[in-house]
């Protein structure tokens, strides 16, 4: 396929755009029908709700809020009402505007005025829901209800539609993930075309991504959330899966290959690991499902369809886009470099050489270090409250937390956030005298019946995210409502989140088992260990803990809010957990699979564990570290998506990815190899014989058909590895390799320094020499009919290594 895709590039692109143009048009022409739809059966609230539908069928849609307040005065005074019942006015004759209630329309307005005078509201209902209202429309409401300001005269306006309007442009927060990727894709290869493929991949697929979801959403009920939360992950993915492949093919040219074998190699080696990794994360998002929650399954919908497109993008339109750049995919310098000298190893920094040698001198030490540091961030994480942010959280700047702050003052901290105490039977006069006696009630009144059923207002005295207002519903449910003999529910926007994050927190145990597990076996049949895939689900449950840690600190507690300029603290959102734990189990697995299948070729091929652990970390944490900072860069952009459920899924995964990458991936993981031994890599006999072998990343070319490599009739290598001082130098990784960069034979050097390699024939091969201690080279030999004796120098100043 991937041959296919680079001979017919011109084809492949032309398909890919006119799939990204065409499902463009489709989605703009049909707009959104997004839909945040919380069903929760056998709770409380959803009881409460299905009673109103039933009674008020026609009281569904949203309404927003116009809040004003006087320094001086009342809002009574002429003056005032000759100032906004003119906007009031104006506002009702909008298109889109279906009704305006306001404080000086007849005796029953009066219940909008606060107790001293100062501050008084008007509610807007709309014909169409928030999402659905066109943004023109709010924005005439908002500027015709703000112009009648003046001095002593503050109007404010609160509510969904309003929010909308004030948010970022849409895209700002993926323009700034993607600038700040190329800006790492730059220092990473050095050319400005290979910096510019995994961008251009990232977005074919976020694109294609979120205009399906948009048309999918006029079909099924996906929430609003969805397409940030797609594009968010799908930007991370799309940019690391191509960033993994265009590494292979660069390094295939370097070698000496040409393009478009090295293009197919790459795709048959790489690409193959991305399928299996775009796998896993579609596995980890699916898992979601188990929890039962229909806010959920549109999540669902977006992120996985999103990462398919994305890795569909890598393995066909990647490789057709490395037809068209040819050797330029290589910065100017390497192919000067390559023209001049011939194929030669990419050079590579010796940091990654230096820090896996270091692990595994110190791997107790290292262990211990990481432990305590991933412990110090997750004990925060025993706060966790899990609930729901409102307009109260906004940024102080905004119209929307003005508005809610003023309402909290003129009418109490509960009105933000007012109970529905449903009755169909009983007492209902009793009811709601007994819920005006009850401790944290500052209101109840009861709106006319209608088909027998009783809407009971109820204004808590605290605000909806507080602890008291739950025990309060709790009270109601409990107590009250049982004391009174009437058959009601608590119902309202505050109870549907209690319960939500109630039945979130119940069904969360058997999500994390559903992944974990799920992964557990993944890894198993991959590497062939217990051990491996035990230590994996350790470690995620780790990195789970210390950036849930993270969340809460930032959030919940409020340290660096500001700084960040994310409003005010508050409770995590409920439905938050599930959707992190299932995007950091899909991205942990991709690190832990590109690491550990490095270190398992090398286990195969050498039975040497400590060497498996330190070559396979020297070789892979560039990569790696380049892919973690992109997706962190990527993650932490959405903080100025304006979304606060965005905000906190980016900065809670940028933690998670950091802490995974940086310090379990380069860190905890190799010093626990290293402790563990060869027990790593234990399975037992019968469980190896029924286990399926499956080939993450299979060899990049087969070994009987090695066409780079001569033939004739055998020979060898031999001589002596030495430091600059003449020191012999013992326990040195010699390596001889095909013109292709296929492994021929592999030694150890011996204590005087000596070694010797088998050549399958004479010819042209490379020699690669590695030392913890001293460094790398890597050298070119030609081979003639007898032995070749060739000594090699290590001087420890710079790593020339084959990665």
């Amino acid at each position: 396929m991937a041959r296919w895709c680079y001979r017919h590039r011109l084809v492949v692109l032309l398909v890919w755009v006119g799939a990204l143009f065409g499902m463009g048009f489709s989605a703009s022409s049909a707009g959104t029908d997004y839909a945040n739809v919380f069903s929760l059966p056998d709770t409380d609230s959803k009881t409460a709700y299905d009673l109103m539908q039933k009674a008020f069928p026609n009281t569904s849609g949203d309404t927003d809020t116009v809040v004003w307040k006087v320094t001086r005065g009342s809002v009574r005074d002429q003056a005032v009402r000759d100032r906004v019942q003119p906007a009031l006015d104006a506002i009702a004759k909008v298109p889109g505007v279906g009704a305006v209630a306001g404080p000086y329309d007849g005796p029953r307005g009066g219940a909008q005025i606060s107790r001293d005078g100062t501050i008084a509201y008007a509610q807007l209902t709309f014909v169409q829901r928030a999402n659905e209202i066109p943004k023109d429309v709010v924005q005439k409401v908002l500027d015709t209800a703000q112009g009648a300001e003046r001095g002593g005269l503050e109007v404010e306006l609160g509510g969904q539609a309003i929010q909308r309007v004030q948010e970022p442009p849409q895209g700002l927060s993926e323009t700034v993930g993607i600038v700040a990727a190329a800006v790492v894709l730059f220092l990473a290869f050095g050319s400005f075309f290979a910096m510019t493929l995994p961008i251009a991949i990232a977005v074919f697929g976020v694109g294609m991504g979120l205009f399906s979801t948009q048309l999918l959403s006029h079909t099924t009920n996906i929430p609003d959330i969805a397409p940030l939360l797609a594009s968010l992950i799908g930007l991370g993915v799309g940019i690391d899966y191509a960033l993994f492949i265009v590494t292979r093919h660069r390094r295939g040219i370097l070698r000496g290959m040409d393009p478009e074998e090295s293009a197919v190699t790459a795709l048959n080696t790489s690409g193959r690991a991305v399928l299996f990794a775009g796998g896993t994360v579609c596995i980890a998002l699916a898992g979601m499902l188990v929890t039962r929650l229909r806010f959920l399954d549109g999540v669902v919908i977006g992120t996985s369809l999103t990462v398919v497109l994305s890795v569909l993008a890598a393995t066909t339109l990647l490789p057709a886009l490395l037809g068209f750049l040819g050797p330029r995919v290589l910065s100017r310098r390497q192919r000067r470099r390559l023209a001049a000298e011939g194929p030669a190893p990419e050079r590579a920094s010796g940091l990654a050489a230096r820090w896996s040698a270091n692990v595994q001198k110190r791997p107790r030490r290292i262990a211990a270090l990481a432990l305590v540091v991933m412990a110090v961030l997750a004990v925060p994480v025993f706060s966790l409250r899990l609930g729901a942010t409102d307009q109260g959280n906004d940024d102080a700047s905004t119209t929307t937390r003005k508005a809610y702050d003023l309402l909290a003052e003129g009418f109490g901290p509960g009105f933000n956030g007012p109970l529905q105490v449903v009755s169909s039977g009983g007492d209902t006069a009793g009811l709601v005298e007994d819920i005006r006696a009850t401790a944290g009630v500052a209101r109840a009144a009861a709106l006319p019946p209608a088909r027998g059923v009783t809407v009971i207002q109820v204004v808590p005295t605290t605000s909806p995210q507080s602890k008291e207002t739950d025990d309060l519903i709790d009270t109601l449910r409990d107590r009250v409502i049982p004391k009174a003999g009437a058959d009601a529910h608590v119902g309202g926007v505050t109870a549907v989140s209690k319960d939500f994050a109630a039945v979130t927190g119940d069904r969360l145990p058997l999500f994390v088992a559903t992944i974990i597990g799920l992964g557990f076996l993944l890894l198993m049949v991959a590497f062939r260990s217990l051990v491996v895939p035990l230590t994996a689900a350790l470690m995620n449950l780790i990195a789970a803990a210390a950036s849930f840690g993270v969340l809460v600190a930032v959030f919940q507690w409020g340290w660096g809010l500001d700084l960040l300029g994310l409003g005010k603290e508050g409770p995590i959102n409920a439905f938050l957990p599930v959707i992190m734990l299932s995007l950091l189990f899909g991205l942990s697995m991709d690190y832990q699979v590109f690491l550990v299948s490095r270190m398992h070729e090398e286990w195969v091929h050498t039975r040497d564990n400590a060497r498996a652990v330190r070559v396979g970390l020297a070789e892979t944490s560039r990569v790696i570290n380049s892919a973690a900072l992109i997706m962190v860069c990527v993650f932490l952009a959405f903080v100025l998506s304006g979304d606060s459920g965005a905000a906190m899924a980016g900065v809670g995964l940028a933690a998670a990815v950091a802490l995974d990458a940086f310090v379990l991936r380069t860190a905890l993981v190799p010093a626990a190899m290293h402790l563990l031994g060869t027990s790593n890599w234990w399975l037992p006999g019968w469980l190896e014989r029924r286990l399926p072998h499956l080939a993450v990343e299979p060899q990049e070319e087969p070994a009987a058909a090695a066409p780079d490599a001569p033939s004739g009739p055998a020979t060898a290598v031999h001589g002596f590895v030495r430091t600059a001082d003449g020191d012999p130098v013992e326990g040195a990784s010699v390596t001889l390799m095909s013109k292709g960069g296929r492994r021929l034979d592999r030694v150890t050097s011996l204590a005087d320094g000596s070694y010797i390699v088998s050549v399958p024939a004479p010819g042209a091969y490379l020699l690669a020499v590695t030392s913890p201690s001293y460094g790398s080279r890597a050298r070119h030999l030609t081979v003639a009919e007898g032995p070749l004796v060739y000594d090699v120098e290590l001087t420890g100043d710079e790593v020339d290594a084959v990665t």
